[in-house]
């Protein structure tokens, strides 16, 4: 008898099969489902807050591109826009929008007459009232563009003021215009029945992409031109200097630079530089552009240089990221075949990179262009009515840009720049999806496999 038949049998082992799953594994199968369910309900979160987002915008906003137009017949005597009867330009500029003030009172009221529309309670001047202040300004500029106007009576279409706007897009009720001092029931039934007259009509309005900006009683009035041209001409300044300096700096930085302190220093920094609050930027650029340098407030160039430097960053990070990306193998073959190290990065590596430098380029000019904070700082958010000339003198005249036009709006009491607010956001956003549908475009033109 042997020790181990001496100490007893064996245990018998329990039998397992592959095909049947164990505690462990159901424990680890039971964590995976778990693990699935909460990426689709993290991803079910985000779609939800979106579409919330979306809807919300496009709600309030997409009735600003959408007016409320007022057709009348205007008598442009000559006894008031021209006294001299010479049809001198200058004499005829002089007149200002209050001279054109009778002229349209007086359209107004023989319209709604001639049309046999009576509203009882309606004064004249409540009448008058539905139109826009901003009418003068185009009857006028209508005139100065073609002085032969001057004598005949023409068919103009010019603004319904804000509130009467508002009543055909919902925002204006009846009950609430009885308890509003800035609208009249009367004034509310006249534009009922003029639009029943086909005199008033509610058409998309081509003014808020292109018009500039208005003052604070003229809301209807108001557009996106200088804004826009601003942010092009911004976007303009960043492409131009952004990309050269950053792919430079990353093709030394990747390619060229001996590695050691100096260089870690720097590529630690420039990661700090890419969190830094875009705020910081704007504060940097007050101080260095326009305090020290003399540089002009408000102006595209100020707003361009410091969303360069924001935009910096970025680009070299996603250029060395994208530098990396192509294999050694490549590097070194080009050696190997006798070509130098400049003409391996510039006729091999680079091109094979492209794609990530590009995408990366416009990532970094969409979000440059969303940013709102550094302008507010150097004077962007200044009432700007004219358009900039072209460039490059215009990189230094006055200009706002979209997003900053978004938070001005939103800072004033008029409901109608409320929803204004959220058409210039839609227009944002159409911008943004433009650039980020280029990237994705670009990289899939330009990329290759290997």
């Amino acid at each position: 008898m042997t020790d181990a038949t001496a100490s007893g049998a064996a245990p018998a082992r329990r039998q397992t099969s592959l095909m049947t799953a164990d505690k462990g594994t159901r424990r680890r199968n039971a964590a995976e489902a778990r693990f699935r369910a909460y990426g689709l309900a993290a991803i079910g979160v985000g779609l939800a807050a979106l579409v919330i987002l979306l809807v919300s915008i496009l709600s309030q906003g997409l009735s600003s591109f959408r007016q409320a137009y007022v057709t009348l017949d205007v008598p442009l005597t000559a006894e008031t826009l021209d006294p001299g009867g010479n049809r001198d330009p200058e004499d005829i500029a002089s007149v200002s929008t209050f001279g054109y003030s009778s002229i349209i009172r007086d359209a107004v009221l023989n319209t709604f007459r001639n049309a046999g529309i009576e509203i009882e309670g309606l004064s004249e001047e409540e009448a008058r009232g539905i139109i826009s202040p901003e009418a003068s300004a185009q009857i006028r500029d209508r005139v100065l563009a073609d002085p032969d106007l001057i004598g005949q009576t023409v068919e103009i279409e010019v603004l319904a003021n804000s509130w009467i706007d508002g009543y055909f897009k919902g925002r204006v009720t009846d009950r609430t215009a009885e308890l509003n001092s800035n609208v009249s029931p009367a004034q509310i039934r006249l534009a009922q029945a003029m639009q029943d007259a086909g005199i008033l009509n509610v058409h998309f309005n081509w003014a808020f992409i292109t018009a500039p900006d208005a003052s604070d009683n003229r809301p209807e009035a108001a557009g996106l031109g200088v804004a826009i041209i601003g942010s092009l001409y911004m976007m303009l300044i960043v492409l131009c200097l952004a990309l050269p300096i950053g792919v430079a700096a990353s093709i030394y930085l990747e390619e060229f630079a001996p590695q050691n302190w100096f260089t870690d220093v720097i590529e630690v920094n420039i990661s700090n530089l890419a969190a830094v609050p875009s705020i910081v930027y704007g504060i940097l650029g007050l101080a260095i552009f326009i305090n020290f340098a003399g540089l002009p407030q408000s102006a595209p160039i100020v707003g361009g240089l410091v969303l360069t430097l924001m935009t910096l960053p970025t680009i070299i990070i996603a250029t060395r990221a994208s530098l990396k990306a192509v294999p050694p193998s490549i590097r070194d073959a080009a050696l190997g075949i006798g070509a130098s190290k400049m003409q391996s990065v510039f006729h091999h590596v680079l091109p094979l990179a492209m794609p990530g430098i590009l995408t990366g380029t416009i990532i970094g000019l969409a979000q440059a262009l969303g940013e709102t904070a550094p302008l507010l700082l150097i004077g962007m958010v200044a009432f700007v009515r004219d358009y900039p000339a072209g460039p490059p003198d215009g990189f230094f005249d006055p200009a706002s840009a979209l997003p900053v036009q978004v938070y001005n709006w939103t800072q004033r009491a008029d409901p109608a720049f409320v929803e204004r607010a959220s058409g210039a956001i839609i227009v944002l956003l159409v911008f943004l999806l433009i650039m980020n549908t280029l990237a994705i475009v670009l990289r899939r033109r330009f990329e290759r496999r290997w």
